[in-house]
């Protein structure tokens, strides 16, 4: 790959994986698909794009396992020492490759504009609701929008 002209770099969580794209990435979106719901164990997970050429494994590329998803042409991979998810690559797509948004302090020159599957996001997303601090319980807030009803007795 010939260097871009600015480059940010990621890691995973352990930092045995690190990995450079130049910026700024071609895009970015929040992907509710259960398939990415699952891979990150999140709510919904967000991801740059970059081209293939504009990414490069710095270090750690024999600890990237992969897993192919045979259904839709996928591949998804993932640091082998930590779990982190890294990239995210579709058939329909070669010359892209997408990275968790996670992966990168640094800005990646694209903010996320884009929902993909948001007709499957999970029911239990946070969807901006009135947060307050949980007393006693310093950097907790909570959703009390709930109010408990009575038993009558």
């Amino acid at each position: 790959m010939a260097k871009p002209a600015m480059t940010i770099t990621g890691r995973c969580l352990c930092g045995t994986v690190v990995i450079e794209i130049g910026v700024p990435a071609r895009w970015a979106w929040h992907d509710h698909s259960p398939a990415s719901r699952r891979a990150h164990g999140a709510a919904y997970a967000t991801y740059v794009g970059a081209y293939r050429s504009r990414c490069r494994v710095v270090e750690g590329d024999r600890h990237i396992s992969t897993h192919d998803d045979a259904k839709t042409g996928a591949k998804r991979s993932f640091c082998a020492k930590c779990g982190a998810p890294l990239m995210y690559e579709r058939a329909h797509a070669p010359a892209m490759i997408n990275l968790p948004r996670a992966l990168f302090d640094d800005g990646t020159g694209r903010e996320p504009r884009y929902h993909i599957a948001i007709d499957q996001m999970a029911p239990w997303t946070y969807l901006g609701e009135r947060l307050v601090p949980l007393k006693g319980f310093p950097g907790v807030v909570w959703d009390r929008s709930r109010k408990k009803k009575r038993d009558v007795l």
